[in-house]
Formats: C-alpha cells, sequence, structure tokens
C-alpha cells in the first residue's frame, strides 16, 4: 500500500520536476562572474538543507540525555546514515567536512562571497532569531523567501511533512538538477572550479546510489497508509518544488543582462 502511495506522489511531482529541469538557469552560467552570483545565493539553500536534517534527526532518533530508544530502528538508521555523510562526508584529501563547508571553500577557490552567509551564521550563533539574521545578512528576497519557507516546514513539527520537503524538494531532485550545472563548467574554466566539482559530483554519487533511495523509504514508513499524511506528503513536495524554481527565476534575473 505504501509503496502504491509512494508511486502516485512521484507521478504527481513529474511536471514540476520537469519544469524545474527546464529552467534556463541551467544555460544562463557563461561565466565565473554569473557562477559566483549562483553560489552565493544557493549556499543559503545549502545550509537550510542541513537545519532540515537535523529537524528530521531531532524528530526520529533521541538527541536528548538520558538516553532513549526511540521511534524505529530502521528509520533511526536510515537517518542517521544520511546525516552521517551530508555533517561528516570526505573532502578530496580524505578529511571530514560537512557539505555545507565544501561548498562554502568552493566558493572561496572561485571567488565567490561567502560574506553574507558567514554573517547568518554569526547572527544566530549570537543569538538572533532566523528573521533578523536573513536581515543581517542582506539576503536577497527570493532567497529570504526559500529559506522561510523551508523553516516553515520544520516548524511544523510534522516529521512526515518535513521527510517529504526533504526527500522530493531536494535529495531526490537533486542529482539531475545538478548535472544541469556540471555538464559544461569543466570545460569552460579547466582547473578554477575542483572543489565545486568534487562537491556537485559527489552529490550526485550519494544522493542518487544512497541518500534518495534512503529518504523515499524514510517517508515511507513515516506515512504509512495514512492517506491523509501521504496527501500532506505530496502538497508539501510540490510546494518545495516550487520554493526551488521561484530561487532559480531570483538567481537568474540577479544575473548581468547580458547572461539573459
Amino acid at each position: 500500500m505504501a509503496q502504491d502511495h509512494l508511486a502516485s506522489l512521484q507521478a504527481h511531482l513529474v511536471p514540476a520536476r520537469q519544469q524545474l529541469l527546464d529552467h534556463s538557469i541551467y544555460q544562463s552560467l557563461h561565466t565565473l562572474e554569473d557562477l559566483r552570483e549562483f553560489l552565493e545565493h544557493h549556499v543559503f539553500a545549502v545550509w537550510d538543507f542541513m537545519s532540515l536534517l537535523k529537524a528530521l534527526q531531532r524528530h526520529l532518533t533521541c538527541v536528548q540525555v538520558p538516553w532513549m530508544p526511540k521511534g524505529s530502528p530502521s528509520t533511526r538508521r536510515l537517518i542517521n546514515e544520511i546525516v552521517l555523510e551530508e555533517e561528516t562526508d570526505v573532502d578530496p584529501q580524505g578529511r571530514a567536512i560537512s557539505h555545507f563547508e565544501l561548498y562554502v571553500r568552493a566558493m572561496q577557490e572561485c571567488g565567490a562571497n561567502t560574506q553574507p552567509v558567514q554573517d547568518l551564521l554569526a547572527a544566530l550563533a549570537g543569538g538572533a532569531d532566523l528573521g533578523q539574521a536573513l536581515t543581517r545578512a542582506n539576503v536577497p528576497a527570493s532567497v529570504r523567501s526559500f529559506v522561510r519557507h523551508t523553516f516553515a516546514i520544520i516548524d511544523s513539527g510534522h516529521p512526515h511533512a518535513v521527510a517529504a520537503a526533504f526527500t522530493f524538494g531536494r535529495e531526490d531532485v537533486i542529482p539531475a538538477m545538478f548535472r544541469q550545472v556540471v555538464l559544461d563548467l569543466d570545460r569552460r574554466f579547466p582547473g578554477q572550479l575542483d572543489t565545486f566539482l568534487y562537491y556537485l559530483n559527489r552529490h550526485i554519487e550519494l544522493d542518487e546510489e544512497t541518500h534518495a533511495p534512503l529518504a523515499q523509504q524514510m517517508v515511507s514508513e513515516l506515512c504509512g497508509d495514512d492517506s491523509l499524511q501521504w496527501q500532506q506528503a505530496t502538497e508539501v513536495a510540490a510546494q518545495c518544488i516550487q520554493a526551488r524554481i521561484a530561487l532559480w527565476d531570483g538567481i537568474r534575473q540577479a544575473l548581468p543582462v547580458d547572461s539573459h
């Protein structure tokens, strides 16, 4: 029964996924300046993805002391496996690093401005709430809307909704989406984007082979045979893809005029 619900959810998302994959942003990154603009926007999506992930870990595993068994052991294993590789993967030299930190390093390597995202983290570390931190970081309106949408799902407190956002708004769509970006970058900018290409290829490898199937299994376990939860999961997943399209629209508009 859960497999039928999963197939129905995926079928519902096909048109929105295709709209995302057909977006003009992938054909608009012609120069390093274009790519830097893209990275400076997209890094906030890389960051709030980690917040989705940690929200799931909080919902599905015990993160308190004293420890108590919580939820399904198989679901705990699923989320902890994903956390291990997202929060503590390895860089090209085999050293532990989160995918967010790897992304920031890639930005620095190609000359993108990391100050806004660092300002966001500093504001949050100093006790600011999300709205205050976004203001202090002076992030673009499209980024602000995207991040606020993500945190609205997190704040809903519904694990199946958070899992749907994580799986179908992020993990499930990322490999095909990023492949559009990867295809021509190395030829255009040889030797200048090694870390970024490593990041993209690592995401494609992990998401297609491991994370997407694990995440789909997690959604199936959380929704079970509850038709209402599957409906909610489908709605959240569709909204997340539309939020990504809106983010891409914002980046497209921010690119230099000759990239349009």
